[in-house]
């Protein structure tokens, strides 16, 4: 979701550093923000701030992603065409993301891309989060499809580690990625810069 379909990097820094100047008065660089990603958002501001006033927080930080969500976050230009195309084509459409569930749902429902996904697993319904591909393999089970059957879609290290340890290829995109040149390093199955030269790659294969 974030940094693929979803212009959210700013409101997530914005939110963690709206909890850590409360509770541990503090400011964050994005690289110190980014450091927390992995877990879900509880779990990751528990790590920033302790665990004693982890619940507060969490209000906190919920009710600020919220509020501003519309006016720091943004759908890529063309992504929801692509998903309409995608659907119109009846390819399965599953989203894998790391971010818990509340805030996953805040955002396909304000951007209104929920319908487009017959699957959505976040950092909350995982056993181990990323890198670790557990998320891909319930997609798998649920829709009983072979690693070769999937092509996974993700800005991020932690995206290319996972699709590894499930066989799946990678399409690594670079639009808005916080690790781009590591991302690149990989050297992952495809590689796409901007929203454009995917979708008319797509089309080019279901067209």
């Amino acid at each position: 979701m974030d940094g693929t379909l979803t212009q959210t990097n700013q409101l997530i820094y914005d939110s963690f550093n709206h909890v850590a100047e409360k509770y541990i008065n503090k400011r964050l660089t994005p690289e110190e923000v980014i450091a927390f990603f992995g877990p879900p958002e509880k779990e990751a501001v528990e790590n920033m701030i302790g665990s004693q006033h982890i619940e507060p927080a969490m209000i906190d930080y919920y009710r600020f992603y919220h509020q501003e969500h519309n006016n720091l976050a943004l759908l890529y230009p063309g992504i929801r065409e692509m998903l309409e195309f995608l659907k119109l084509n009846k390819i399965i459409i599953a989203l894998f993301t790391g971010k818990g569930r509340r805030t996953t749902d805040i955002t396909l429902d304000q951007f209104n891309i929920n319908q487009y996904f017959q699957m959505t697993v976040t950092g909350d319904d995982v056993d181990e989060f990323k890198p670790s591909g557990n998320g891909i393999k319930k997609i798998l089970e649920k829709f009983s499809l072979k690693p070769t059957d999937v092509l996974m879609v993700g800005d991020a290290v932690a995206d290319f580690k996972a699709s590894r340890e499930t066989g799946v290829d990678i399409a690594s995109v670079v639009w808005d990625s916080y690790g781009k040149h590591d991302v690149v390093k990989l050297s992952p199955d495809y590689l796409f810069h901007d929203v454009k030269e995917f979708f008319d790659w797509l089309r080019g294969i279901y067209a």
